[in-house]
């Protein structure tokens, strides 16, 4: 009796469904809508796929509609391709007769792989329409995409088809050296603002040459890329003070992705990579973000100095700045969010900062501000002294209950001092840690008040008169300038910025 049922039932289907009108559809007549009147494809460097942009298409009426075509208006010449609900139509450029049903919608996915030439030479844009119907039922919707020319910086091809390669810490990883008279981009050891590069593997500086960075160099990274400097191989990043919010002479190095999506998007990329025996590095008005570790320092010649001023590094996924037995004399330095710390110190070491403020707001429970360490761990853990470590008129603050960590191996030495600082850490038995009472190691400490940072989650660091940190610095410590130029007064405020007076 059963079956009989379920075939009734079957059959009352197939007699209703073969009655339906509602996929009997009528002419589109040029009142569809849509989710934006333009859209924009984020800048893309030449010959190089954007992300996949969204346009939503809405049918309002109460008929089921039949759109005769949807085109990009350069048809199949265009540097755009789409799909529309799923369908690749003409090689992504051409589709006819889409049926878009009463009260519903349909998602179109755009994306452009543009050159510089097919863009317009005075504002570097390329453009299209998309077009819906045409004569009186024309619609349109326009495109827009920035194309960046560049310099691109990769690994070549071996004759057996395998990538060029570096070797790192004994590993080979596809990289390649930069030269200093290459045939197509000349010399590749000087970064000018000419023109943005663009690097895959890792770029290594050669055993003894020297790498440097104008004011205004860009450099972007694809992921898993990175700079490598080499044995007896040198850094400098010569950038200046900016006049705008554009930082237009800084030099900026940030992964290779520039949707504004990305903007804020740790691990982007690798390291700027220090190695062993690598000397006599300068950076200045260096601004690095989205790397998994910012400046990866693996022990340089130990009669070195690195010396680091006005730079900010930001979004890293585990350090900002690691360091391992590294020499650095470091001042106006801001660091913000990291997986592990802003700025680690291991290994032992010597080190100077002066005016720098390191934050860490990273959305974990484990990682700090600052971490001091005079070993590397391990079963039995290697140790090297930390002969210095000196922080004066800083400020080590962030997220976290204890922004501050010191890691100790009593086997060596382990010689730090804070001077003139504002911290966050919570009270605690544990003899390191004595802010007030412990004035070998501590003095005038601002422990646990709020610096009133103007905005942490735009990496904005500057304070104002209402700070904690305002005018309690040590004028024995002063830098003249912060981190933008600005003279500092005395006494100095804590950290890399001097005070100013923010808008309403």
């Amino acid at each position: 009796m059963r079956q009989y049922f379920i075939l009734f039932i079957f059959g009352l289907l197939i007699t209703f469904g073969s009655c339906r009108t509602d996929f009997d559809t009528v002419a589109s007549s040029g009142d569809l809508k849509f989710s934006k009147d333009t859209v924009y494809l984020d800048t893309v460097f030449k010959n190089i796929g954007s992300s996949t942009y969204q346009l939503k298409v809405y049918n309002k009426s109460k008929d089921d509609i039949s759109i005769p075509v949807i085109q990009l208006k350069n048809g199949l010449n265009s540097k755009y391709r789409m799909t529309v609900d799923g369908m690749s139509g003409n090689n992504g450029k051409i589709f006819k007769d889409i049926t878009l049903l009463a009260k519903d919608s349909l998602y179109i996915f755009i994306e452009t792989t543009a050159d510089i030439t097919d863009a317009n030479p005075a504002d570097f844009l390329y453009t299209d329409q998309i077009q819906f119907d045409s004569g009186a039922n024309l619609q349109e919707v326009a495109l827009v995409t920035l194309v960046q020319d560049a310099v691109f910086l990769y690994p070549k091809q071996n004759p057996d088809g395998t990538k060029e390669k570096i070797k790192i810490d004994g590993k080979d990883v596809d990289g390649f050296y930069l030269n200093e008279s290459d045939a197509v981009n000349g010399n590749e050891l000087l970064f000018t603002k000419q023109k943005p590069y663009v690097i895959y593997g890792f770029a290594g500086i050669p055993e003894g040459k020297t790498v440097t960075f104008e004011a205004g160099a860009r450099v972007f990274f694809h992921a898993n890329s990175g700079l490598y400097v080499d044995n007896q191989a040198s850094l400098q990043i010569n950038g200046t003070a900016s006049v705008t919010d554009k930082l237009e002479n800084e030099v900026i190095f940030e992964g290779d992705r520039l949707e504004s999506l990305y903007d804020d998007i740790p691990g982007q990329w690798n390291s700027v990579i220090l190695a062993k025996g690598s000397k006599n590095h300068s950076v200045n008005h260096l601004t690095l973000k989205n790397a998994i570790t910012g400046l990866n320092i693996k022990s340089p010649d130990n009669t070195t100095t690195i010396q680091i001023k006005n730079t900010q590094i930001y979004n890293c996924a585990e350090y900002g700045i690691l360091a391992q037995n590294a020499h650095i004399n470091a001042e106006n330095i801001v660091i913000n969010y990291a997986g592990l710390a802003s700025l680690s110190c291991v290994y032992g070491g010597n080190y100077i900062f002066t005016h720098c403020t390191f934050n860490n707001n990273w959305q974990g429970s484990s990682q700090f501000a600052v971490n001091l360490s005079n070993s590397l761990a391990g079963a039995t853990p290697e140790t090297n002294p930390l002969t210095q470590a000196t922080f004066n008129n800083c400020i080590i603050y962030g997220s976290g209950t204890n922004e501050f960590n010191l890691s100790k191996n009593t086997n060596t030495a382990f010689v730090y001092q804070l001077n003139n600082c504002l911290l966050k850490f919570s009270s605690t038995s544990n003899p390191d840690y004595q802010f007030k009472t412990d004035v070998a190691h501590y003095n005038q400490i601002i422990l646990n008040e709020n610096p009133k940072f103007l905005n942490v989650s735009k990496n904005k660091f500057n304070i104002d008169n209402t700070s904690a940190a305002f005018a309690k610095g040590n004028p024995a410590y002063i830098i003249p300038l912060d981190i933008i130029g600005a003279t500092r007064t005395s006494p100095p405020d804590l950290g890399a910025y001097q005070n100013a007076v923010f808008p309403k």
